[in-house]
C-alpha cells in the first residue's frame, strides 16, 4: 500500500512540475500559476519521500512541519545530501506571498521559485532512487 501512495504523490509532483514548465516561458502572463505549480510539485515530492521513508501522515497544513520530518527521516537513514531540503524551505517561504499577498511578485522572484522547484525535483528524484524507496519508479 505504501508503494501506491509513493507513486501517487510522485506522479502528482511530476504533473505539477510539467505544468510549471509549460507556463514558465511566459512568466509575464502566468507567473503566479507557474510559481504555485512549482511549489505544490515540491510539496508532493516531499510527501512521496516522507511516505517512502516511513511517515504515516502525508499531508499537513503546516508544510514546515513536513520539512522538519523529512530532514529527520533522512538523518535516520544517514543520508547526507540534504541540499534539496534547503530548496524546499525556500520554496515554502514564498508560498503565502505568491498565493495570498497583495503585493506583486516580480519576474525575478518567480524565476528563482521555478529554479528552486526544478532543483528540488532533481534532488528528490535522485534521493528516491538512492534510498531505493519502494514504489519509486526506476528505483
Amino acid at each position: 500500500m505504501r508503494s501506491v501512495q509513493v507513486q501517487h504523490c510522485r506522479s502528482r509532483a511530476i504533473d505539477f512540475l510539467e505544468g510549471m514548465k509549460l507556463l514558465k516561458d511566459d512568466l509575464s502572463e502566468f507567473r503566479y500559476s507557474s510559481a504555485l505549480l512549482g511549489i505544490h510539485g515540491a510539496i508532493s515530492y516531499c510527501d512521496a519521500l516522507r511516505i517512502g521513508l516511513g511517515s504515516v501522515e502525508i499531508s499537513s497544513d503546516d508544510h514546515r512541519k513536513a520539512v522538519r520530518e523529512l530532514r529527520i527521516l533522512l538523518n535516520n537513514r544517514r543520508f547526507e545530501k540534504l541540499q534539496g531540503v534547503g530548496h524546499l524551505e525556500r520554496l515554502l517561504s514564498n508560498k503565502s506571498k505568491i498565493a495570498y499577498s497583495r503585493e506583486a511578485s516580480d519576474r525575478n522572484d518567480v524565476e528563482q521559485i521555478v529554479q528552486h522547484a526544478e532543483r528540488f525535483a532533481a534532488w528528490a528524484e535522485t534521493t528516491g532512487k538512492a534510498l531505493k524507496i519502494e514504489g519509486w519508479i526506476d528505483a
